[in-house]
């Protein structure tokens, strides 16, 4: 077995970055959401694009109600939730035609949620061979569009 060395990741575990706010909240309550990339509005939550995506077309669908927890969701939230991120799929997979998709919560901290008191779902889309030398020795990602062409793309679908 191989072992990677990365001894930088001590600096996030051992002194964790503050909060920097509900982001998820400040989008939800403002009205420009060609600015904030929402794709779409329901009644109990909103899609958004992720500003700092792994893959062209990664999205997150959010709840209005702020919490961490699922089980503070109702059953009507969970439901819509999980309605408009098949929505969302269907519209990433016409505009853009992955080969597959991530879909993941991280819920707390220590599961990688980098907003931990805003539960929200991640859909990543995925293609055959998609992660490169880039991502693994650069700690960069290579993204063919920008935000605002792929904003455009999959509103098109919507």
């Amino acid at each position: 077995m191989e072992h990677l060395w990365a001894p930088w990741r001590n600096l996030y575990v051992k002194h964790p970055q503050e909060s920097r706010g509900d982001v998820f909240a400040e989008i939800a309550r403002s009205t420009d959401d060609e600015a904030n990339y929402v794709l779409i509005r329901g009644k109990g939550c909103f899609a958004v694009l992720n500003i700092y995506p792994y893959n062209t077309g990664h999205l997150m669908v959010v709840p209005y109600r702020a919490t961490g927890a699922m089980e503070d969701l109702s059953d009507d939230e969970l439901l819509e939730i999980m309605t408009m991120l098949k929505q969302m799929k269907a519209a990433v997979t016409a505009a853009f035609a992955p080969h597959g998709f991530n879909v993941g919560i991280n819920l707390g901290p220590a599961a990688g949620a980098g907003i931990a008191e805003h539960l929200h779902v991640h859909l990543v889309p995925r293609w055959r061979g998609d992660a490169n030398f880039m991502t693994t020795t650069a700690e960069t990602r290579v993204h063919p569009s920008d935000l605002a062409s792929v904003y455009a793309m999959i509103r098109k679908q919507l």
